[in-house]
């Protein structure tokens, strides 16, 4: 299955204001990923089979979720960049998600050692993120990208199952798979390769850009004022990076007992 984990995008120094509305999508996604993951761990465990691979249901909900976080990442850089955010800041912010991307790989092969993730999201976005960031000056030329990042796979699909098909062993391999550029997915419990989806994190940069700029013409917020009601996912999207760590150790562990429990008994 590929599973959805979570993304982690903007870091801002203590001075710099925050964006609730922003924080607050992201927290909405973190609340989609949770039910998600919470449904995939009742079927992994026999309470509730579900085929996660296969059925639409839950791969278009994957898809979902995460172009969701990934374009809440895009928004986070461009709202980290118009405030000035350096060099030495971005890459602390890097090294948290690189590390715990290391940690995800580690954790998931001890679960599943034949379909570890070797290549989600965290690792797609430490990825990306620095190409983000290396291309921000692009401006409205950001939009294009994303559409040719996006179309580029399904044409590489095309071309390594016909013309290029000598090819398709080096990029279905693990060493150029991380492209994204295969004619077949890799069997892994999280796939998230930087073609089609760097696409989608340039759209977010591109939005938050935009955004910001009507904002700053406007001589008003670019994002809008959030309502009171949705605080709580404003405060959820802000520690996305540790709400994600921890989120599925702990609904595993709680099931893992219920069925010990339930067996006992």
């Amino acid at each position: 299955m590929n599973r959805v984990p979570s993304p982690l995008p903007a870091s801002f120094s203590h001075s710099s204001p925050r964006y609730d509305s922003v924080d607050a999508l992201r927290g909405l996604a973190m609340v989609w990923m949770t039910v998600f993951h919470f449904c995939f761990d009742l079927s992994h465990l026999g309470f509730w089979p579900q085929d996660f691979r296969g059925d639409p249901v839950w791969t278009l909900q994957r898809t979902a979720i995460v172009s969701l976080f990934l374009f809440c990442a895009g928004l986070g850089q461009a709202i980290a960049l118009q405030q000035g955010q350096g060099w030495r800041r971005f890459g602390r912010r890097w090294l948290q998600i690189a590390g715990c991307a290391l940690l995800v790989s580690a954790g998931s092969f001890v679960m599943f050692p034949r379909s570890f993730i070797y290549f989600g999201v965290l690792h797609g976005m430490a990825v990306m993120l620095l190409i983000a960031r290396g291309t921000a000056g692009w401006g409205r030329w950001l939009w294009l990208a994303g559409l040719v990042a996006v179309a580029l796979p399904p044409l590489a699909q095309q071309l390594l199952a016909s013309a290029w098909s000598e090819a398709a062993p080096w990029f279905n391999g693990r060493a150029l798979n991380w492209l994204g550029l295969v004619s077949r997915k890799p069997f892994t419990e999280d796939y998230v390769p930087v073609l089609p989806w760097l696409g989608v994190l340039w759209w977010g940069l591109a939005a938050g850009q935009w955004a910001m700029a009507a904002g700053a013409r406007a001589g008003g917020a670019p994002f809008g004022r959030l309502p009171g009601a949705f605080q709580p996912l404003a405060l959820l999207g802000r520690w996305s990076l540790s709400y994600y760590m921890l989120h599925q150790p702990v609904m595993i562990g709680l099931l893992m007992a219920m069925a010990w429990m339930t067996t006992k008994g």
